[in-house]
């Protein structure tokens, strides 16, 4: 089985999206669980998603790393795979992951990511990452394995220590720690729609200063307010 965490706080404009893709892989639906993890909202998140996930609780850890591993803990699965509340999941995402992990010695798996909004600057920028990505990978320097499209074998994932808990970086860091425990694998088929508001609403090179400043500190975000922010 492979369980699939997704954190949220205050998503109810965007969960039920969310979870309905998930609800639509082409691995049947008994080979898989969806948890929900929730920072505790104000909002309809978690009566949204009980319509849908097979598990939703309030996570006890701090931050979204925290709330990954929270539901990590509670997983069935021997493959734990992490997604975010904004994002789109397309159909065949869990069947290339039940395919990969079928491979030796892979204990942490990533891709790619696309804009769920339109335009040309949005198309770029993921353009940009994705590439930043791939260089990444295949020179074999860094693993840029975000939070929204990674998955793990779950004894790997605990014996490393899990994630962080940490206001960002936490999804990068890791991977560090899982290499030294097997094989970390990039496969470009595995892609997620990913959400842009962040950089619609803050704009692009505030928020990549801000997350990039984070990761040199840290991931300690006191100078700025960077996690569980209110989008319109």
């Amino acid at each position: 089985m492979i369980s699939v965490i997704v954190p949220t706080y205050n998503e109810e404009a965007g969960i039920t999206a969310c979870l309905k893709s998930l609800c639509s892989q082409t691995l049947p639906r008994d080979e898989y669980e969806i948890i929900v993890v929730d920072g505790n909202s104000t909002d309809r998140t978690r009566e949204l998603a009980k319509e849908y996930a097979d598990e939703v609780f309030i996570q006890t850890s701090k931050k979204v790393g925290g709330a990954r591993n929270d539901g990590a803990m509670q997983a069935k699965g021997t493959i734990v795979a992490t997604t975010d509340a904004d994002c789109i999941i397309p159909p065949d995402w869990l069947g290339v992951i039940k395919k990969d992990f079928a491979k030796k010695n892979v204990v942490q798996l990533y891709g790619t990511v696309y804009p769920i909004e339109g335009g040309i600057k949005n198309r770029l920028s993921l353009i940009l990452a994705n590439t930043f990505s791939c260089i990444g990978y295949y020179t074999g320097v860094f693993y840029y394995t975000l939070g929204c499209n990674t998955a793990f074998d779950k004894e790997a994932f605990i014996k490393a220590g899990m994630y962080r808990c940490i206001d960002a970086g936490d999804d990068v860091e890791i991977a560090r720690r899982m290499k030294k425990l097997g094989k970390v694998k990039f496969d470009s088929r595995m892609r997620v729609g990913f959400s842009m508001r962040r950089y619609q609403q803050f704009g692009t090179l505030k928020s990549l200063y801000e997350w990039f400043y984070i990761v040199a500190h840290g991931g300690e975000a006191s100078k700025f307010s960077y996690s569980k922010r209110k989008y319109k």
